[in-house]
């Protein structure tokens, strides 16, 4: 973790080490550059001590795996503490998914082999199919699923399996159509699905994203086959996203990709391995649900008018959105503010909601219509190396207009 105060004075003397002792969430190298950042820190720091409060209920998670994926605290000094995580790449390499398939994604640099459009060759789980959802579950959901322990039950998954490293981003998306109004069981959609998902930038520059990692049009495009899981999620329906960002590669610009199985396991003899893996078991018929995802260069506000063409949404998504970083989400956020359509937005920790929701009531004149909750299907890995003592999480809280 960086000083706080870095910039302010003198160069920082050494780590940062010495916290607030009120919030306890942000650290400083010396106490002359904790005294020096007091007047930006003074307007947050009570907000900050309130949002630490609940440290315990953000790592709370029902993996096997949980100790080794969230901060855990293994000793305290005066005026600071040590704590010890286990990193991301050392995670996975235990288990056997570092750098592989749609794991490469989730290596602190991006690394493996690559076709010529850029996309991964291999883009499975690299799991035995007892730890991934690689086919059709064995009966649909007849409830809301809203916790990881309701999903990892309903697809028979073990919770020593990792597979919520990268299903974090379909069930935030199911979750979003949730709380946004958009599906119940006597639901608003018919047969169709329609999402607006909005990626960002690739350098994040504001204190408090400076070190989170680069949000999805480079790593995520890595992974998509990971969406097929929707076909799960939203039985019969059909999917289409439309996936819009300014990282996204120009050779890629309008791309459009067809999941109608699920991603694959390591297991050669498995049925998803079979052209019968668009049979439902469950159902005894072909499968009608099918998932398009769709790729745009560029930032919502200049592109949506020729995406709307062919593509008018039900919801617009926009995970990790960082919308106090960046002064283009201005021009997005009165767009969709004029479109009235349902958007809902996710953030690694709940100040960078609260920061949003703030320009959001500027821009709008108005409070965010979702207010600010924790995602349940937030990634259970910890942002390594956060510019808080807030625990820090992929699609952490939600909120939404």
């Amino acid at each position: 973790m960086e000083c706080a105060g870095k910039g302010r004075g003198n160069r920082c003397i050494g780590p940062a080490r010495r916290r607030c002792g009120r919030c306890g969430a942000v650290a400083y190298c010396s106490a002359s550059h904790q005294l020096l950042h007091w007047s930006d820190h003074k307007e947050e720091c009570e907000r900050l001590e309130e949002q630490m409060k609940h440290v315990d209920v953000l790592n709370d998670f029902p993996f096997a795996f949980t100790e080794e994926s969230t901060v855990q605290v293994i000793g305290y000094f005066p005026g600071g503490v040590c704590e010890k995580q286990e990193s991301r790449c050392s995670f996975l390499s235990k288990r056997g998914v570092h750098r592989v398939g749609m794991w490469t994604s989730q290596s602190d640099v991006i690394f493996g082999y690559t076709d010529s459009t850029g996309r991964s060759t291999d883009e499975g789980w690299n799991l035995p199919s007892i730890l991934c959802p690689c086919s059709e579950p064995s009966f649909q959901i007849s409830k809301h699923l809203c916790s990881w322990k309701n999903y990892f039950d309903w697809r028979s998954i073990p919770l020593h399996s990792p597979v919520a490293l990268l299903l974090h981003w379909p069930l935030t998306i199911y979750y979003a159509t949730q709380v946004a109004g958009l599906r119940s069981f006597n639901s608003k959609i018919s047969d169709k699905l329609c999402i607006h998902y909005l990626g960002g930038v690739l350098t994040l520059t504001v204190a408090l994203w400076q070190f989170m990692p680069r949000s999805w049009p480079e790593k995520e495009l890595l992974q998509l086959s990971v969406f097929g899981e929707l076909l799960a999620l939203f039985p019969g329906v059909k999917v289409d996203i439309e996936l819009i960002g300014p990282e996204i590669p120009q050779h890629r610009n309008g791309e459009m990709i067809n999941l109608c199985s699920y991603a694959h396991c390591a297991d050669t003899d498995c049925i998803c391995k079979s052209s019968s893996e668009n049979f439902s078991s469950s159902t005894g018929m072909i499968k009608s649900s099918a998932v398009t995802l769709r790729l745009h260069k560029g930032f919502y506000h200049d592109r949506y008018g020729d995406i709307a063409k062919d593509s008018v949404p039900h919801l617009i998504l926009a995970p990790n959105a960082g919308i106090a970083a960046y002064s283009s989400w201005l021009s997005t956020i009165e767009l969709i503010r004029e479109i009235n359509v349902p958007a809902v937005f996710s953030d690694y920790c709940e100040e960078a909601c609260h920061l949003a929701a703030s320009c959001i009531s500027t821009i709008t004149g108005h409070p965010p219509k979702l207010p600010i909750q924790l995602n349940p299907f937030r990634q259970p890995m910890v942002v390594e190396d956060s510019a808080l003592f807030l625990p820090c999480y992929s699609n952490c809280f939600l909120f939404g207009m």
